[in-house]
C-alpha cells in the first residue's frame, strides 16, 4: 500500500465527514518522525476542530474510519483524536477530547452506530501535541505553528513518564514497548530531544552502558521488523536489569 496516497484518501474522507469544521489534520508518531513499519505501525492522527462535533458529523466520521481501516494491512490501524482549536491554542492538562478512535474501540463503533468515545480527558495528548509542535506534519489545513502553542515541559514529561511507570512489573510481557519508551524518556531528560522510539534506541546504543546493547538492539530489531519478538531469547534475562537501571537514571531528574 502506498502510504502517501492513503494519507491523501484519508484526508479527503475526513473533509467529507466534517467539512468546514476542520481547522487541520496533523500527523504524529512514527510516520511523522521516522521508524514507521508499513506492516504493523499505526497511523497517528490529531484533527483540530473549530467546534464540537454534531451527531451527524460523528457518525459520518466513524463510517469513514471503518472503511479506511479495511484498506490497511493486517496488524495496522488508525489512532485518531479530535480536539477543539481552543485547546490547541491554550493547552490544559489533561486535555479534553471530543472524539477518539483506535483499534481498541473499533468493534464498539462497528456494533453500535451511536457509540462515541469522547467528552473525556486524555493525559497522553500532552505528548501528542508536543510531537506535533516539534516534529509533526500537516496533512491538511493550517500550518502547525498557527494552530498549536508549545506544551509545558512538565506536562510532556508527565505524559511520557506515565508510559513507563509500570516498566519494572511489565517489561517481561511487553519488552519492546517498555525498552524503547524508557530510552525515549531518558533521551529527553538528558538532551531535551523529542524523539521517535527508533531514534531513542539508536541513541541509547551509544549513550548507555554497553552491557545493555543486546537488549536495546534486539528490541529495536523487532520494532523495525528486522527480527521477531521470540528471537529476543537470551536477552530476556537482562530486561529486568535494564528497567531497574533506566528507572534509576530517570528518577535522578526529579524536576518533573
Amino acid at each position: 500500500m502506498d502510504t502517501h496516497l492513503f494519507l491523501e484518501e484519508m484526508a479527503d474522507s475526513f473533509k467529507q465527514a466534517l467539512g468546514e469544521n476542520i481547522v487541520g489534520i496533523y500527523l504524529h508518531g512514527s510516520l511523522a518522525m521516522g521508524g514507521f513499519n508499513p506492516d504493523k505501525s499505526d497511523i497517528d492522527i490529531i484533527i483540530i476542530a473549530k467546534s464540537k462535533l454534531t451527531i451527524e458529523e460523528t457518525k459520518a466520521l466513524t463510517k469513514q474510519l471503518l472503511l479506511l481501516h479495511d484498506e490497511l494491512p493486517s496488524g495496522r490501524g488508525i489512532e485518531l483524536s479530535i480536539v477543539l482549536a481552543a485547546i490547541a491554542a491554550d493547552f490544559v492538562h489533561p486535555a479534553p477530547f471530543e472524539y477518539h478512535y483506535s483499534d481498541y474501540h473499533r468493534e464498539k463503533y462497528q456494533r453500535d452506530e451511536d457509540y462515541c468515545c469522547g467528552g473525556f480527558e486524555d493525559p497522553d495528548l500532552a505528548a501528542h501535541f508536543t510531537v506535533i509542535y516539534e516534529r509533526g506534519m500537516t496533512i491538511y489545513g493550517k500550518p502547525i505553528r498557527e494552530v498549536f502553542m508549545p506544551v509545558d515541559r512538565a506536562f510532556y514529561l508527565q505524559a511520557i513518564i506515565g508510559d513507563i511507570a509500570s516498566a519494572s512489573a511489565e517489561i517481561m510481557d511487553s519488552p519492546v514497548y517498555y525498552t524503547l519508551n524508557l530510552c525515549r524518556v531518558l533521551l529527553y531528560l538528558r538532551e531535551g530531544v523529542v524523539s521517535s522510539k527508533k531514534e531513542a534506541a539508536e541513541w541509547a546504543l551509544h549513550a548507555l552502558p554497553h552491557e545493555f546493547n543486546p537488549v536495546i538492539a534486539a528490541c529495536l530489531g523487532e520494532y523495525s521488523g528486522l527480527a521477531k519478538v521470540h528471537q529476543l531469547g537470551e536477552v530476556e534475562l537482562q530486561l529486568q536489569a535494564f528497567a531497574k537501571f533506566m528507572l534509576k537514571e530517570i528518577k535522578e531528574y526529579g524536576d518533573y
